[in-house]
């Protein structure tokens, strides 16, 4: 997205985005994207562009619960775990063969897991799978259950 800003903007928008994907719930996440499409839309729609044409995708986190927010609002894992391989067949200039690079990055991330943070509340991964309903982070118990009025 920063790379449809000019230089001058990106410390402004870097801020703005950092209040989109910090909120403390899908709501006022919804609001930060309002303001931040106020601020840049008029003279960067392309940059606003590619924060409102994937909303959904881009707040998924919230359906999740709070406690792997953390976890879900980076690609860090995925970046740093991938670097180490590309730091290796760059030294190499290349792994020579596809089964040899295969391997070589294998034993890398292998390796790397050791030093991998444990998702918190490791307890709600079983409910996640199973498909329960979180709403800002929150467990829903009954989503389908309507309140029936009470018999007079």
């Amino acid at each position: 997205m920063l790379a449809a800003l000019p230089k001058s903007a990106h410390p402004g928008a870097k801020k703005a985005l950092a209040e989109i994907w910090n909120a403390e719930d899908k709501q006022h996440a919804l609001d930060a994207v309002t303001s931040f499409k106020a601020a840049y839309g008029a003279k960067f729609g392309k940059a606003v562009a590619k924060i409102t044409d994937d909303l959904e995708v881009l707040l998924a986190f919230y359906d999740y619960p709070a406690e792997h927010w953390i976890h879900l609002r980076t690609t860090n894992p995925i970046e740093s775990t991938f670097a180490t391989v590309r730091h290796r067949t760059k030294i190499t200039r290349g792994p020579g063969s596809r089964a040899a690079g295969l391997a070589m990055a294998f034993k890398l991330i292998e390796a790397t897991q050791d030093r991998w943070r444990a998702v918190n509340a490791p307890h709600l991964v079983a409910l996640v799978r199973a498909g329960a309903v979180f709403v800002n982070g929150k467990l829903v118990e009954r989503p389908d259950e309507t309140p029936q009025p009470e018999a007079a």
